[in-house]
């Protein structure tokens, strides 16, 4: 080695001794820093969140569950939704639009199998805040009159234009998704790394969990109880630096004499779905389009909801379905490797 290669190699140690230091100190301060956990109640469902942070955060989590609350939720009786859908006057906010124009691109993209004025027939077979007599035909044509995204627009004027006034919104099949998202954004804004939210079975992960290992996330195995409470798990999938959501008919559902009526509705026939799909769970970059596709592969079905996939890259499925009384499942591709055999 010569004089002039000795002498770069004497400037050059001390940065690479600085370099390993600081990434020990780094990785030392990574397993120092603490878990943090809360849990409550949000949205009318429950909500639990695991996060790496010196400092609590559910103070500030909540207030921004609590804006999002104050937005979207039909429960909320002074929301924006809810003054929308009473045909007050009111300001929309960044949440609603945001909310709002997601909604309108996947309805477009699954020829409106994904609709948020489906509430009013989601009443009327007795899912939503009433549960009546089931509906004639003559209820559910009259019904399909005020049913339509497209008959629903965001107008320049920063207002929301309907084409009759007895349509009302209903966000709850995207807003739930929606509120992850935010909670996941501010914690990102905390400059957090490792995480994991959940708000009703909706769920975005990032980096490693505190057992230093990929987030793992069940996918509930279908069962006709409906007082089943978190049941067997169908797979559990390795899930990191994504978001993911489910959609299911085997919950949420009644029979009327012999007959079964699932909860999802199909927008576009008034009637709920009759198809093999049990379940849907989707995976992909934001829970808001994971919470949506997977309500909209409920009510499109298996062979639709594949057409969906395809011209969707970024979207991955976990589809659960009968098959002549026998339960299988289908998979996207890209999925294998998440799936924790």
């Amino acid at each position: 080695m010569n004089p002039k290669q000795n002498k770069q190699l004497y400037w050059q140690l001390p940065f690479l001794a600085l370099l390993i230091v600081g990434t020990v100190l780094i990785i030392r301060q990574q397993h120092a820093t603490p878990y943090q956990k809360c849990a409550g109640g949000i949205f009318g469902t429950s909500y639990h969140i695991i996060y790496q942070y010196d400092d609590d955060l559910q103070a500030e989590i909540e207030a921004k569950m609590k804006e999002v609350d104050a937005s979207l939720s039909m429960f909320n009786k002074e929301s924006i939704i809810s003054r929308i859908n009473n045909n007050q006057s009111v300001e929309l906010n960044d949440m609603f639009v945001e909310v709002f124009q997601q909604a309108e691109k996947i309805s477009e993209d699954t020829d409106g199998a994904f609709d948020i004025t489906v509430g009013p027939l989601v009443n009327a077979w007795g899912f939503g805040f009433k549960h009546e007599q089931l509906p004639n035909k003559h209820a559910v044509d009259s019904l399909m009159t005020i049913i339509g995204y497209k008959k629903v627009q965001l107008a320049s004027n920063g207002s929301i234009k309907k084409s009759d006034p007895r349509i009302t919104l209903d966000c709850s099949a995207i807003a739930k998704g929606y509120g992850v998202d935010v909670v996941a954004r501010l914690l990102e804004e905390k400059g957090i790394s490792n995480y994991m939210v959940e708000i009703g079975g909706e769920v975005v992960t990032r980096g490693i969990s505190e057992k230093r290992v990929p987030w793992k996330i069940g996918v509930t195995k279908p069962t006709d109880d409906p007082l089943s409470e978190g049941g067997e798990l169908q797979t559990i999938l390795n899930v990191t630096d994504k978001a993911m959501a489910t959609s299911g008919n085997y919950r949420n559902f009644y029979y009327k004499g012999k007959r079964k009526y699932a909860h999802t509705i199909n927008p576009k026939t008034g009637y709920p779905v009759q198809h093999s799909i049990l379940s849907a769970t989707v995976l992909t970059n934001t829970c808001m389009r994971a919470d949506a596709y997977a309500t909209a592969f409920m009510v499109m079905g298996f062979e639709g909801a594949k057409k969906i996939l395809e011209r969707n890259p970024d979207l991955m499925a976990y589809l659960i379905y009968d098959d002549k009384g026998e339960t299988k499942v289908w998979f996207s591709p890209s999925l294998k490797e998440k799936i924790d055999h």
